[in-house]
């Protein structure tokens, strides 16, 4: 039953549109030109925490925070002094849960008297309802995002090697088709790095076959971790790899294969409370200094290879740069 205070110059349209707005389980409210209450229905009332009594013939400085009060009031002093009507939002704190209002003013005449109609329309639910499905979409997404991220890591594990974690040759030779093809169009270069690991220690021969695997692992780390993104590393055989550089030349190459030569000679492998530590080979060739095609590439990177074990291990050795005549 809607509660109202009646002023004698409160008009049957106004009475009739408040009773429309109490129907529509709206929140109501009527201010004079004071900013004082003459109206207010129950809701309105059970949202301040009073009683009818309390509120009636008081302004909102003495009903609600100050915060509250000024956020009203600067919404209140923009509703245009005809019939037309002004929106805004309005947000309360009521035991401890925050309540969101879309809020239609107008302004209408009583005769010569003022009164500022306000309809206050709760969002909360529907907000909550739209934080829900917002939290829902990006759950969604995410999950979405992780399958897929579960879906490269498994076809990307068929293509590496079990031990090293190295691409295996299938894949290199791909890339290494992809990268040729790339180079040849951009006129740019890019180096091929056959790698052989040296026979072991005979500390590692002593604990057994157990020692090889542990090795692998420690080389296949090392290879990943000097290599960037756009690079391939693989593994070809039981202990021959292979390295992809793009858009390295031939000296670039050496250097960084040698700053990774010294890496694996130095690196600490222990197993069963031995050092078991390893060496490499190495041998570096360039497209298009030291060949024109793949497998140009790769007989000279095997070349270089074949001198560096000749030198006695541990070795980088380059591939001879060939010369065109004009």
């Amino acid at each position: 039953m809607m509660e109202t205070f009646h002023l004698p110059s409160m008009t049957p349209e106004i009475l009739a549109l408040l009773k429309l707005f109490d129907r529509s389980n709206v929140l109501v409210s009527v201010k004079d030109a004071q900013g004082r209450y003459v109206h207010v229905c129950a809701r309105m009332v059970s949202l301040m925490g009073r009683s009818l009594d309390q509120v009636i013939g008081r302004a909102d400085s003495e009903l609600l925070s100050v915060d509250e009060a000024a956020m009203i009031r600067v919404a209140e002093q923009t509703v245009p002094t005809d019939s037309s009507s002004q929106w805004s939002e309005h947000r309360l704190e009521r035991n401890g849960l925050r309540r969101e209002f879309s809020v239609n003013r107008m302004m209408l005449w009583a005769g010569s008297r003022a009164l500022l109609v306000s309809a206050w329309v709760e969002l909360t639910g529907a907000r909550q309802q739209e934080v829900r499905l917002q939290q829902a979409l990006i759950q969604l997404e995410q999950q979405q995002l992780a399958l897929e991220a579960l879906r490269r890591e498994t076809q990307d594990n068929t293509l590496r090697d079990s031990v090293t974690g190295l691409y295996q040759r299938g894949q290199f030779e791909d890339q290494l088709r992809r990268e040729l093809d790339l180079s040849a169009r951009e006129q740019r270069e890019f180096a091929l790095v056959s790698i052989a690991l040296d026979p072991l220690k005979d500390a590692a021969h002593a604990v057994g076959s157990d020692a090889y695997v542990r090795v692998l692992e420690a080389l296949g780390r090392l290879l990943r971790s000097n290599t960037r993104a756009m690079d391939a590393s693989c593994r070809l055989e039981e202990d021959r790899f292979a390295v992809l550089l793009s858009g390295v030349g031939l000296a670039t190459a050496h250097s960084r294969m040698e700053g990774l030569r010294r890496q694996c000679a130095t690196q600490i492998v222990v197993l069963g409370g031995r050092d078991l530590g390893f060496t490499v080979s190495m041998g570096v060739a360039s497209f298009p200094h030291t060949a024109h095609s793949e497998e140009q590439l790769v007989n000279a990177a095997g070349a270089a290879l074949a001198q560096a074990q000749q030198r006695g291990g541990n070795h980088v050795a380059l591939a001879s740069i060939k010369f065109s005549m004009a």
